[in-house]
């Protein structure tokens, strides 16, 4: 026999009860949502039930359905189960109950509770890197870790982004808690205003050490960002004294052509700066990426800002907003994003659980894995 919730059969009891007593089938519906709200039971299933007892029927629950054992999460279910989501990680609950012909509830728990395994949308990521992309961010990771006591108190680290008068708030920013009665909050489809600014960032584990606005129309060549490492370089001898003497600091940016230019490097070897090497289409390995930039864009968002200087007086106050021990916790999830770039063997890892522990999968947690976390998608 079918399993069903308990909420399920008090509502049919509940149906039975007002079919009794001769209520309609509006009156039966108003009656169950003003009761059970958002889970009062569906339209189709409450007419069939409203019907059935119409016609006389006197028990509750569902009739036991031929073929169907009363006991259904056996061993060989189980492994029946992990086969078929191991060929097709879409399946739904319904296809796979069908297969294996017991019911979508016994389905559920034996994904989720017997297999451990969860349904997720693909993961968007940058693009579908090839086997030598993948084994040099693994070498560039494995080279920082390895280096690591060396090289998180000098790094600076900076990189650029677009900062907006209106950015619509994300769907995960607009939730709001609501009770069963209440209505289902709207949200209007709305765009990123045509005005924004381009603001550039360095900063290290202490927190920022310099920082400035684009001006309107001029666009980050080699020429400007140049004169832009004059300035940081500046910055660095005021705000970090100690690393400016010796000339001990270390830059990490990215591979956009401003920053590797043949001037731009000129100019680094003639100073003596130490570039780190960052690995090609690794956002997930830029501090500024995924730290930094959502940091501050989680409170910009859903705000309409007047003009460009309300705009950059408002960026400019979440920036310095930023506490030390958050950029020392980014430092920190840094170096574990490195071990999981290396666990996953160069592939993107965010969504992914991965046990940087061990480093290694066994054949089991990547079939599991594969139907888990559905394939990634480039964007």
């Amino acid at each position: 026999m079918a399993r069903m919730s308990e909420l399920e059969l008090e509502q049919r009891t509940n149906i039975k009860f007002l079919v009794k007593l001769g209520k309609s089938g509006s009156e039966i519906r108003d009656m169950l949502v003003q009761v059970y709200g958002d889970n009062a039971m569906k339209k189709t299933a409450r007419y069939k039930w409203i019907k059935r007892f119409s016609e006389g029927r006197e028990h509750v629950t569902d009739e036991e359905r031929s073929g169907r054992p009363v006991t259904s999460r056996t061993d060989e279910n189980i492994a029946e189960i992990r086969r078929i989501v191991c060929q097709n990680r879409r399946l739904t609950l319904r296809s796979i109950a069908e297969q294996v012909n017991i019911d979508r509830e016994t389905v559920r728990k034996i994904l989720t509770e017997n297999l451990g395994m969860r349904k997720v949308c693909a993961e968007m990521v940058p693009k579908e890197l090839t086997d030598e992309q993948k084994q040099r961010r693994v070498e560039v990771c494995q080279d920082l870790l390895e280096r690591q006591d060396d090289v998180l108190g000098r790094v600076i680290t900076g990189h650029e982004t677009w900062v907006y008068q209106y950015d619509p708030e994300t769907k995960r920013q607009s939730a709001q808690w609501k009770s069963a009665n209440s209505p289902q909050p709207k949200k209007f489809h709305q765009s990123k205003s045509r005005v924004k600014m381009m603001l550039l960032t360095f900063f290290d584990i202490r927190g920022i050490i310099h920082y400035e606005f684009v001006p309107t129309g001029q666009t980050v060549n080699q020429v400007y960002y140049l004169e832009v490492l004059k300035r940081l370089r500046e910055q660095v001898r005021q705000k970090r004294p100690e690393l400016f003497a010796n000339n001990s600091w270390l830059l990490y940016h990215d591979n956009a052509p401003a920053h590797t230019a043949l001037s731009v490097r000129e100019f680094l070897a003639s100073k003596q700066i130490t570039v780190l090497e960052h690995p090609p289409y690794s956002p997930d390995l830029a501090p500024s990426d995924f730290f930094l930039y959502p940091k501050i864009k989680e409170i910009l968002k859903g705000r309409h800002f007047d003009d460009i200087q309300d705009i950059k007086g408002n960026t400019t106050t979440a920036l310095m907003a930023i506490p030390e021990r958050e950029f020392q916790n980014c430092f920190e999830e840094w170096t574990r994003r490195w071990c999981r770039c290396i666990a996953s063997q160069g592939e993107y890892f965010e969504g992914d659980r991965s046990d940087i522990q061990q480093g290694v999968h066994g054949k089991e947690d990547q079939e599991q894995g594969a139907w888990q976390h559905d394939a990634k998608e480039t964007f």
